[in-house]
């Protein structure tokens, strides 16, 4: 009776010691996976899960198809590739301020994300989940950029993050009309897009391994990455998979940015292959990375005719443009947060106050705006266009800037507010806080300032929007 005992105690402490394993072996789209444990305690980060097979030889310029299987425990321990891109330049002023090197891999075969979570295999626990979209003007980036090491910090607070890389430049979105002709669609160009949906069927598919929940899914990105934010939301394949967005820098409502039809993008890289006699898709499927790049910059200076290779409107993975989309009220009806730093590319303040205030009127699903204005230390660049990513991804040890404990304070306040959103569509959390939705009645937005600055504006002050200017309260 007492070796009985014996036996079932030694059972009950194995069986309990293998359900508390921090890191334990999942079975996900393709295989057995195990992560790696992180310096936070609980945190446990997966790095270069592949979401579909590499789109390399017959699968360049194709839908993502499904992701290879592999034998045995694959140790996510290091990231992917990133996408093929020309380097940045050390020297220019986002080398510098990322700490540009050549160490990154570049590969076609680059479709890979990354997960931190603090519930890996807890399958009821149902936690909420972040998919970063990084920018770049779809021509280069990727999901682990220094700045934009936040994973740690997001899971921390309950909210899995899952980072994405996806096809860029001329890989991404070439159009032509030999590719329609082979496609089922008859479509092609917005690979990166369709790269990013299948990154987000993933995470429906595979994510509760990870303690996530699958029906709140939050997509997040700047710059490139918040075009691409919008368009999984006006996207008829992506948006009902979104529970909630931001958009960093992105614009909001506007005809600044008319969308490129499927027909205008085909003539115009139709036109470049011709120029260069590659007349079939072998032809075009044989060329390298570089020569296609130096194609196009040839083709630019001798035609005088750039062509910019981005999401297009062709009526399958775009029926038009993000605000056209919006207008229609075909849009995810789903929280949005949405707003741009004080020097940034343009004034966005127009285009996101007109987005929130149309959304105050078709939807009761609330939309926050904000701008982001501390003026970065260390030299006299401001709050320059990605100046924020420091400050969203708590990434301050990555960087070369003096930062202060205002700023300190300043990121945590705002991971606080992303990571809330991302877990009740309200950035003050379950309760009312100081930060309104934006509406055409009560035009807010928030003000995300250090402490002490030359302007002595605290985070908690929020400005009205005018027309033209910004009334402080």
């Amino acid at each position: 009776m007492k070796k009985l005992a014996l036996s079932f105690f030694v059972f009950a402490l194995f069986l309990l010691s293998s359900c508390s394993d921090p890191n334990p072996v999942l079975t996900i789209e393709g295989g057995k996976i195990k992560g790696v444990e992180t310096p936070t305690k609980g945190i446990v980060a997966y790095k270069g899960i592949p979401f579909a097979a590499p789109p390399v030889g017959e699968l360049r310029w194709k839908e993502p198809q499904p992701v290879l299987p592999w034998e045995g425990v694959k140790v996510a321990d290091k990231y992917g590739a990133a996408s093929m891109q020309t380097a940045w330049d050390p020297e220019s002023f986002y080398g510098k301020e990322w700490r540009a090197s050549g160490t990154v891999p570049f590969s076609e075969d680059c479709l890979y994300l990354n997960v931190w979570t603090p519930a890996a295999g807890e399958t009821n626990k149902k936690l909420p989940v972040a998919m970063w979209i990084h920018g770049g003007g779809y021509r280069e980036g990727f999901a682990f950029e220094p700045e934009m090491d936040g994973g740690e910090d997001w899971a921390s607070r309950g909210v899995i993050l899952v980072t994405v890389t996806y096809r860029l430049g001329v890989l991404g979105f070439l159009s032509h009309p030999l590719l329609s002709a082979e496609s089922k669609q008859g479509v092609s160009g917005n690979y990166g897009l369709m790269d990013q949906i299948a990154a987000l069927k993933w995470i429906k598919n595979n994510i509760e391994q990870f303690g996530g929940d699958p029906s709140n899914i939050t997509v997040f990105g700047q710059s490139a990455g918040a075009g691409s934010i919008q368009s999984l939301c006006a996207s008829p394949l992506s948006r009902d998979m979104v529970s909630k967005a931001i958009s960093m820098s992105g614009g909001g409502l506007s005809n600044l940015r008319p969308g490129i039809v499927l027909d205008t993008a085909q003539i115009q890289c139709k036109k470049m292959m011709d120029f260069f006699n590659k007349s079939t898709l072998a032809d075009m499927r044989a060329l390298s990375f570089d020569e296609l790049t130096k194609m196009a910059t040839e083709y630019a200076d001798t035609t005088k005719t750039r062509i910019f290779f981005s999401p297009v409107v062709d009526n399958y993975v775009l029926t038009g443009t993000f605000s056209e989309t919006a207008l229609q009220e075909k849009i995810a009806d789903i929280p949005y947060m949405i707003g741009y730093t004080a020097n940034d590319l343009m004034d966005m303040s127009q285009a996101v106050g007109d987005f929130c205030a149309l959304r105050s009127e078709k939807s009761k699903k609330p939309a926050y705006a904000y701008i982001f204005q501390r003026q970065l230390p260390g030299d006299s660049s401001g709050a320059f266009h990605s100046a924020d990513l420091w400050y969203i991804f708590h990434s301050f040890k990555h960087s070369w800037r003096p930062f202060t404990k205002g700023d300190e304070e300043l990121s945590i306040q705002i991971v606080d507010y992303w990571t809330n959103f991302a877990k009740y569509g309200n950035p003050n959390g379950m309760e009312k806080g100081i930060w309104t939705p934006y509406t055409k009645t009560s035009p807010e937005f928030m003000i995300f300032d250090a402490k002490g600055d030359k302007k002595d504006l605290k985070m908690s002050e929020t400005p009205v929007y005018l027309g033209s200017s910004f009334k402080w309260r």
